[in-house]
Order: C-alpha cells, then structure tokens, then sequence
C-alpha cells in the first residue's frame, strides 16, 4: 500500500515535458545559469539540425556556453512566438534579442527533448 501511495505521489508530482521547456525558458530570460541547468540533464547535448557532432555534450560543456552566453548579454530575451508539445517533446518558435550585444533579431525553431523532467537534447534549427 505505501509503495502504490508512493508511486502515485511521484506521478502526480511530476513536472510535464512543457513546465520544464518554460522553466528552461524563463531562467534564460533572466540570465540565470543555476535555474537554467536545474533543467539540464548530465549527459544534455546541443545539436543545429542535420549536424551529425554535438555542438557541445555533456553538463560542464552546455554550461560554459550558456555561462558565457549570459555573461556577454546583459539584454538577452527570448521571445515564445509559438510551441508545440508532442508527448515527450516539445518545439518552440523564438524570437531571440541581445544576443552577445548585438541588436540583430534571431528566429529559431528549437526542439527539446525531456527524459525524467529533464531536458536531455536541444536540437535548434536556424531560420
């Protein structure tokens, strides 16, 4: 009886694939590297679509990107255009601003995969 309770109170305490992706999204916005990797799996790889090698894998790697990242852009914003959630997957179309300081507009359809409440690979496709 303790172990169906047990089960059940994980199940239902479980953060789905989409409150992941958003928290994901939202410590971006706030340049937040601790929140950000919160999310983050250990064995995490970033790929641009078709790209057979990671651009980066691996915790440590995906984090020095992302560290520098919110470093070099005290503007950085990532606007949600539009998402879609297909069980374990979910693609949201951004709108990215600040970038490094530049003031260039950037739309991506990036593709997060999430195993365990965990994002475990980014796959981003550049407009």
């Amino acid at each position: 009886m303790v172990y169906l309770i047990s089960t059940f109170l994980f199940i239902i305490m479980q953060i789905t694939p989409e409150q992941v992706v958003q928290k994901q999204l939202d410590t971006y916005n706030n340049r937040d590297i601790k929140g950000f990797m919160s999310v983050m799996s250990q064995d995490i790889s970033l790929y641009n679509l078709g790209d057979q090698k990671p651009i980066a894998s691996g915790y440590e790697q995906v984090k020095g990107i992302y560290t520098n990242l919110f470093e070099q852009s005290p503007q950085l914003k990532s606007e949600l255009l539009n998402r879609m959630v297909m069980g374990s997957k979910v693609i949201d179309h951004e709108s990215i601003t600040g970038r490094m300081g530049s003031e260039e507009v950037i739309e991506l359809i990036v593709v997060y995969e999430v195993r365990e409440s965990l994002i475990s690979k980014i796959t981003v496709i550049r407009k």
